[in-house]
């Protein structure tokens, strides 16, 4: 097994691997900032919804260094400043808003602490945050691996892996897990267009890993599910409703609907933390529209006409009825899903 940092905090930085540069190159983005870390989630230099939010939660630490020579009203001041900023750097990853709510509470909770007790706190979370997520993904791991047999063909969507989260993975933590154990699984990543995550992250994954697979085009795994060709598809969440409605890369419902009609198993993958309980269906989730350019240009290349409008959302909400189970760090939950999810919390 192949360790990959995903996150790393040390001396007083950040250190995140460059999700924009793989597979061309591995380059390590440097937060010495919480604006750094502001633009490093905006511009998906870190992506995945667990990433996100451990990363979010180190770009608080980054601010509380930086505000820790003011006084302790200034501080709190500086502080819901920058706590307001990476809250909306995103806005559809659940474990973003998690993560900064998680910090403002211990701010408010230990705000007659000095200035410095007050950071070593926030640093002490994050590190928590951090140890956690990779604690969960391993669980979810093993949780998953029981409905994964022996032989079994797997297709995965957009990036679930390590990169996604703060080590191991969702998804891909699952696939992962199966590997390790001894299963003979395979697995087809689909490219995950406009920003091709499968084919430049989860297909570096896996290939670091050494796990048999093979890299196709989004519209190839219609003709493999149809064909009988995949016995399970798992994918990731960026936020859960109550009633089980998830929201995660663009595409994931249309497989969804195919993985339905015939009659293949499709998991959602995610910690207890992308449900949004406060939220009763998928509905009310605030879907991030990006830039024209992600569809227009590949690599700062053009591929489509100058003057042709597009439409670019990151992500789309499958629908509870589409989905067989939700496999976290608890368990696996199955219909009916709000019972159910209630449980979690």
């Amino acid at each position: 097994m192949k360790e990959i940092k995903t996150i790393e905090f040390k001396g007083d930085i950040l250190y995140l691997i460059d999700q924009r540069k793989l597979p061309i190159s591995y380059e390590i983005f440097q937060c010495r900032t919480y604006k750094d870390v502001d633009f490093a989630i905006k511009d998906m230099v870190v992506r995945g919804a667990p990433a996100i939010g451990a990363t979010a939660a180190y770009g608080v630490v980054l601010a509380a260094k930086e505000f820790s020579n003011l006084d302790k009203e200034k501080f709190i001041a500086n502080m819901d400043k920058a706590l307001d900023l990476l809250n909306k750097s995103r806005p559809t990853a659940v474990n973003l808003m998690w993560a900064i709510n998680k910090m403002r509470n211990l701010i408010e909770k230990n705000k007659d602490l000095s200035v410095n007790e007050i950071y070593k706190k926030i640093k002490d979370e994050a590190d928590t945050i951090l140890k956690e997520d990779i604690d969960t993904n391993r669980k979810m791991g093993k949780y998953g691996n029981e409905i994964v047999n022996g032989k079994a063909t797997i297709l995965t969507h957009c990036n679930t892996g390590a990169l996604a989260t703060a080590g191991f993975g969702t998804a891909l933590g699952v696939v992962r897990e199966a590997f390790y154990s001894g299963k003979d699984i395979f697995v087809y990543a689909d490219e995950t267009r406009p920003r091709l995550q499968g084919g430049r992250l989860t297909a570096w994954e896996l290939v670091q890993e050494g796990i048999p697979s093979k890299l196709i085009a989004d519209s190839v795994a219609a003709t493999l599910i149809r064909d009988g060709k995949i016995d399970l598809i798992l994918v990731g969440a960026d936020r859960i409703a109550l009633n089980g409605d998830t929201a995660n890369k663009i595409g994931t419902f249309m497989l969804s609907v195919l993985a339905k009609e015939y009659s293949v198993p499709f998991y959602i993958v995610a910690p207890t933390t992308t449900i949004d309980f406060e939220i009763e269906t998928g509905k009310e989730i605030d879907i991030e529209e990006r830039d024209s350019k992600e569809v227009t240009h590949i690599e700062n290349i053009r591929i489509a006409p100058e003057g042709m409008e597009v439409y670019n959302p990151a992500f789309d909400v499958t629908p509870n009825e589409n989905i067989t189970g939700i496999i976290t760090e608890k368990g696996i939950v199955k219909p009916p899903f709000k019972e159910n999810i209630l449980k979690l919390k």
